[in-house]
C-alpha cells in the first residue's frame, strides 16, 4: 500500500461532479460482482407501532396507555427498485424504516413483515441487511481502503478468502467512485480529510462491503448542496443497479433527485400512508393520482413535483377540501395495486427456504479451533 495522504475538501468532488450531467458511470452497468448475494423482497402488511404513552401527555388527562406512531402501513420493497420514504416532519418515515430494519428495541409492533415470503427473523435478517446512518461516523486516522477492509473483514462470512474480500473491496470502491481516494485519510468531519459528500459515499461503501441484499439509507443527501447530492444519488443508483433492494428516507429533494427514485411511500402525520407505488416517468403516475382528487390544485409547469406533492397534502389542504388522504388512498386503484403486489410477493417461491446462517456458537467454535 502507498503511504496514506490527506485530501482537501474539494479534491475529487469537482472531477466527479463534472460527470453528473454528462455521462452515466460504467460501474452502474456492471451488475456482476465477485461475491454473489440473494435478491430479496420485503413485504409488510398492516404494520402498527406503539410506544408507552409519555407521562407529559398522560398528565393532560389522556387515558390511553399507548401512543400509536404507525397505523396500518403496508408496502413492498423489491430488488433493483429504489424506493423513497417521504412525508412531513413527524409523519413517521424514519420510525417505519427503523421498525422494518429491526432497530426499534422498545415499543410494540403489530403486523406481518416478510422476507421473500418468509416471516422476518431479526437475527438472520441482520446478516443480509445494511443501514446507512444519517451521521457519517468513521475512524479519522484510517484511509478509505482501510475503512472498507476493516468492515469487510468483520462482516463477511468466514468462507470468503482474504483475496476475495480484497477484490470485493476494490469493486465496491469503484462502484461508489472512491477508488481514486483509496489512500486518502478519512480525517475529521468539517475540518480535514474527506469532504461531506465523500464521507457519505464512504458510509454507503462500508455497508456495501458486507454484501447486503437490502439496504436502508436515512436521508443520504441531507446537508449536501445540489451538486454533492447528485454525486451521492449516483452512488445510490449504482447500488440499486446491482440488483439490491434500496430504501431511502428523503427530505425536500430536487427534481432530479426525486425522479431518480422508482417508487414512493408517502406518509402523513400519525404514521398513515397516503400514497404508495410507482412515481412514473417525470413523476407522471404520482402527479396524475393527486390531481385526480377533487380540490387539488394542478402542478405548474416546471415545478418540483416532490415539493408540490408535499404542499397539496398538508392537514390544512385536507380540511379545506374536506377529505382524508388516507381514506382516499385506501379506496383507490393505486392501493389495490399495492395490495396485489403484497399478495404476490408474500408467497415463498417454490423450492425456496427461509434464510439460515451459522449460529454464534458455531462461529466461536470455529475461531477457537483455529487458535
Amino acid at each position: 500500500l502507498r503511504k496514506p495522504r490527506a485530501v482537501s475538501q474539494d479534491e475529487d468532488s469537482q472531477n466527479s461532479s463534472d460527470k453528473v450531467d454528462n455521462e452515466s458511470t460504467k460501474s452502474s452497468k456492471k451488475k456482476g460482482m465477485i461475491l454473489p448475494f440473494e435478491p430479496l423482497t420485503m413485504t409488510f402488511h398492516n404494520v402498527n407501532y406503539y410506544v408507552d404513552m409519555p407521562q407529559e401527555i398522560r398528565k393532560q388527562g389522556v387515558t390511553e396507555t399507548r401512543l400509536k406512531l404507525l397505523s396500518n402501513v403496508s408496502g413492498v420493497f423489491a430488488p433493483g427498485v429504489l424506493t423513497a420514504l417521504m412525508g412531513s416532519s413527524g409523519a413517521g418515515k424514519t420510525t417505519l424504516m427503523d421498525v422494518l430494519a429491526g432497530r426499534k428495541t422498545g415499543g410494540y409492533i403489530e403486523g406481518d413483515i416478510k422476507i421473500s415470503g418468509y416471516p422476518k427473523v431479526q437475527h438472520t435478517f441482520a446478516r443480509i441487511a445494511g443501514y446507512v446512518e444519517q451521521n457519517d461516523i468513521h475512524s479519522p486516522q484510517m484511509t478509505v481502503q482501510e475503512s472498507l477492509w476493516f468492515s469487510a473483514s468483520l462482516r463477511l462470512p468466514k468462507e470468503v478468502s482474504n483475496d476475495k474480500k480484497q477484490e470485493f473491496v476494490e469493486q465496491v470502491m469503484k462502484l461508489v467512485e472512491l477508488d481514486s481516494l483509496r489512500h486518502a485519510i478519512v480525517g475529521m468531519a468539517g475540518t480535514s480529510g474527506l469532504s461531506t459528500e465523500q464521507r457519505k459515499r464512504l458510509t454507503i461503501a462500508v455497508e456495501l462491503v458486507a454484501n447486503p441484499s437490502i439496504i436502508f439509507m436515512d436521508e443520504p443527501t441531507s446537508g449536501l448542496d445540489a451538486r454533492a447530492a447528485a454525486i451521492v444519488m449516483r452512488t445510490v443508483r449504482n447500488t440499486v443497479d446491482t440488483g439490491r433492494t434500496v430504501v431511502c428516507t428523503i427530505h425536500q429533494p430536487s427534481i432530479d433527485i426525486f425522479e431518480a427514485f422508482d417508487e414512493l411511500l408517502l406518509m402523513k402525520r400519525g404514521g398513515q400512508v397516503i400514497y404508495g407505488g410507482k412515481i412514473g416517468n417525470q413523476s407522471n403516475v404520482m402527479i396524475n393520482y393527486f390531481q385526480s382528487i377533487n380540490g387539488i390544485s394542478p402542478i405548474s409547469s416546471g415545478y418540483n413535483p416532490a415539493t408540490w406533492m408535499l404542499e397539496v397534502t398538508t392537514p390544512a389542504i385536507e380540511e379545506k377540501i374536506g377529505v382524508d388522504f388516507t381514506d382516499v388512498y385506501e379506496n383507490s386503484e393505486q392501493f389495490r395495486s399495492v395490495e396485489a403486489s403484497i399478495r404476490q410477493y408474500e408467497q415463498p417461491s417454490p423450492g425456496s427456504q427461509p434464510l439460515k446462517f451459522a449460529t454464534l456458537f458455531n462461529i466461536l467454535e470455529y475461531r477457537f479451533k483455529k487458535v
